[in-house]
């Protein structure tokens, strides 16, 4: 339970809650004891406003984003009560400026949530409409507010200016640890791969999301202020990383088949395993110790773990003789250099978080670093571009705008007591996608209901102001921290919240609960509507868009790898970004995939075409970066025309399945028979050099023959996975 608790506490979650919650106490707590409740809890409406836009970024960025966020939270407010008095005005006015708020989407991330901010600023402006003087009074205290929530956060920043992305990294090491298990798992006899691959997919998703967090904090802060020792330590360690999932993704063998060939012999592939698992413990085990701040003490040898496999290799070969075995050794062999790879990888992260200062360079690996952010484009033609029913965000924004303003309605022909509470629960739940609004709609109600029982019921046996207080100011510290990770708990701690600052100022306070309660039903019930019947965003609409994307990114990855292996020489920039591209364009299919699964059934069209789809593709990046990281590490030989025709091959099928999914008719292809040639030419060569009597035992003969079968079985595998995804392309879109 400690150890729970001081993860917890130990978040980004938990530390970007404390922000907030300290930002709205403080004021509340010092005008209160002046006898100004009502100005202090304006400016912390204002900061409440402004921190979502507060999200990982450089001083910079964020310094510019909560700005923007700020000044534009307090016009919204000053605008709707400007605009009010005058009906005529008001209506056309909130329509628009609604729909033009929701639209700023288009601009990314950071743009979205500044959008999702002024739309609560407006939503609770009309808590209290006001005129004249005080109206502009009310405007300034909420912009204060926000001025005041960007000083909490410089605060917090300037304190520990790297421990958000320490805490992100060390989420980043667990996940790649989760992923170096997995792949240790397909190694056992019985192993349920087809569930394996799932959790794989499901956790790039995730890996996904962290990286790109990553990425913007420590490249932004690179570009931007120059390399401080930390930061490029965190960068050497960030590149580490993301080579240790490709070397863990690279181990792509037909495991059925290492299974029967290896049977009589299964200590080697256990000692394997064995290995792989432990280089999983170790990352978890380091990111533990990083995060508690303790020193790190391996608790795995890796380099016995790496000897006993190479016994391993030497007891087969010496079981069946050096012939017989060398295919199998040749395997085992590559299977031994890409952990050793990983041993070292692991040793260089070890070493970052264990030294002041990291001898290990990035090698030239921070050149074009600005390449690897996502690039944000606050251009016109961006916006116009969106302006159809085409657009994904443009539907939203309609569809928002309609429920916002029927919402409105229904609050203002039917008694209720606060209007705002259903606009709020609208923006608060509704969101682009039918599954993601369905979830909400159903924690926010179930939030809302057991947070008023609990409140209700701790109100009825204390009737303590200063305790109530202290409830209070919990309630909001843990709502907030559970807002990204369970918005159920987080509905239940806000609604806690709200009924007991209501419990401290009204004595009502059943009826407030109750009308919320109903507000909150309301809200969630126009939304769940709105997005299943007006202009609705089903995912099977954009499954086509997310493949062509993934399977353009696999074969730019492939082309990159082909090309190196031509060329020789250091790894490029395009051969890094192509793989970063690769990465998460698997998991935006898969994250696709999922928010498809989450629809109606009605609704999940060719589901199991699409999760085949989904998991050919990343079986296709799993052979490439094989091919490609035995490439980076070996001195290779000279690429044959026969690897080249057969790379065209590949790059030629991916393009078909690209023009099938583009709707766009596919030329003949008369490459098949060809193909057919330049695989058994590749073999051949293969059996003529172990024909030709050169000593089995030379090393430059041996790491021929790796390479040559490694490639061979490689480039089969590639043709296979790619004839398959064009298969499986064509049924996709039959209609």
């Amino acid at each position: 339970m400690i150890n729970q608790i001081q993860k917890f506490t130990g978040s980004s979650y938990f530390t970007n809650a404390l922000k907030i919650t300290i930002a709205a106490v403080i004021p509340v707590l010092l005008f209160s004891f002046f006898g100004h409740f009502q100005i202090g809890f304006t400016i912390a409406l204002g900061a409440f406003f402004t921190y979502p836009s507060d999200i990982p970024s450089s001083p910079k960025h964020k310094i510019n984003g909560v700005l923007v966020t700020a000044f534009l939270v307090s016009l919204a407010n000053l605008l709707i009560n400007i605009t009010y008095p005058y009906t005529w005005i008001f209506y056309p006015f909130l329509a628009l400026f609604i729909f033009l708020l929701s639209m700023l989407s288009v601009y990314g991330q950071r743009a979205t949530l500044v959008s999702f901010s002024a739309l609560l600023s407006v939503s609770l402006a009309f808590a209290h409409i006001n005129t004249g003087w005080p109206m502009v009074q009310h405007s300034l205290l909420i912009l204060l507010g926000g001025l005041f929530y960007l000083v909490i956060s410089l605060i917090f920043h300037y304190i520990s200016p790297y421990r958000y992305v320490e805490l992100e990294m060390t989420t980043c090491i667990q996940l790649t640890a989760k992923y170096l298990k997995l792949r240790g798992d397909l190694w056992s006899p019985n192993a349920d791969k087809k569930a394996i691959i799932e959790k794989q997919l499901h956790l790039q998703v995730e890996i996904n999301t962290i990286r790109e967090n990553i990425r913007e904090v420590l490249i932004g802060n690179h570009i931007n202020s120059g390399s401080s020792n930390q930061n490029r330590k965190l960068l050497v360690v960030f590149v580490c990383l993301v080579e240790i999932l490709e070397l863990a993704l690279s181990t792509s063998f037909d495991h059925n088949k290492l299974h029967l060939k290896f049977s009589n012999h299964p200590k080697v592939l256990l000692t394997y395993q064995n290995l792989a698992y432990n280089l999983a413990s170790s990352l978890k085990q380091l990111s533990k110790s990083v995060k508690n701040k303790n020193k790190y003490i391996p608790k795995h040898n890796l380099i016995k773990n790496l000897h006993d496999l190479e016994q391993a290799i030497l007891d087969y070969e010496n079981d069946l003789g050096k012939i017989p075995a060398s295919e199998g050794v040749f395997m085992l062999t590559t299977m031994l250099q890409y952990a050793e790879k990983q041993i070292e990888k692991i040793k260089i992260v070890e070493r970052a978080f264990s030294l002041a200062i990291l001898s290990e360079d990035l090698k030239g690996k921070d050149k074009d670093l600005d390449k690897f952010l996502t690039p944000q484009h606050y251009l016109w033609s961006t916006w116009i571009e969106n302006l159809s029913f085409s657009s994904t965000l443009f539907r939203h924004s309609l569809r928002l705008t309609l429920t916002i303003l029927v919402g409105f309605l229904i609050g203002k022909i039917v008694p209720f007591q606060n209007v705002y509470w259903i606009l709020l629960t609208i923006v608060v739940i509704m969101r682009p996608g039918y599954g993601l609004t369905k979830k909400r709609s159903f924690h926010r109600i179930f939030g809302t209901v057991l947070g008023g029982f609990i409140a209700f019921g701790i109100l009825y046996w204390i009737d303590n102001s200063i305790l109530i207080s202290v409830f209070a100011i919990l309630s909001m510290l843990l709502g907030f921290s559970f807002t990204q990770t369970n918005y159920k708990i987080s509905a239940t701690f806000v609604t806690m919240y709200i009924v007991f600052i209501y419990g401290i100022l009204t004595p009502n306070i059943g009826t407030v609960i109750q009308y919320r309660i109903l507000d909150t039903l309301v809200g969630a019930i126009l939304a769940f509507v709105a997005n299943h019947f007006l202009w609705p965003s089903w995912e099977f609409l954009n499954i086509p868009l997310y493949l062509k994307k993934s399977i353009e990114a696999n074969q730019k990855y492939l082309k990159e790898i082909s090309i190196l292996y031509n060329k020789k020489g250091p790894i490029p920039v395009s051969y890094r970004l192509a793989r970063k591209n690769a990465f998460i364009e698997i998991g935006n299919l898969m994250a696709s995939f999922q928010r498809m699964a989450q629809e109606p059934k009605s609704k999940q069209k060719k589901l199991p075409q699409v999760y085949k789809l989904t998991v050919l593709n990343h079986t296709l990046l799993s052979s490439s970066a094989s091919l490609g990281t035995y490439i980076q590490s070996h001195k290779t030989t000279t690429a044959s025309e026969a690897f080249n025709v057969v790379v065209d091959a590949v790059i030629k099928n991916l393009d078909n399945a690209i023009a099938l999914l583009s709707e766009t008719l596919i030329p003949e292809d008369n490459h098949k028979t060809d193909l057919t040639l330049r695989f058994t030419e590749l073999k051949n060569i293969r059996a003529k050099e172990l024909k030709e009597g050169k000593p089995i035992n030379k090393e430059d003969f041996l790491l021929k023959m790796q390479e040559a079968q490694l490639v061979i079985e490689q480039l089969i595998w590639l043709t296979n996975l790619s004839e398959n995804i064009v298969k499986n392309t064509k049924t996709l879109m039959e209609i």
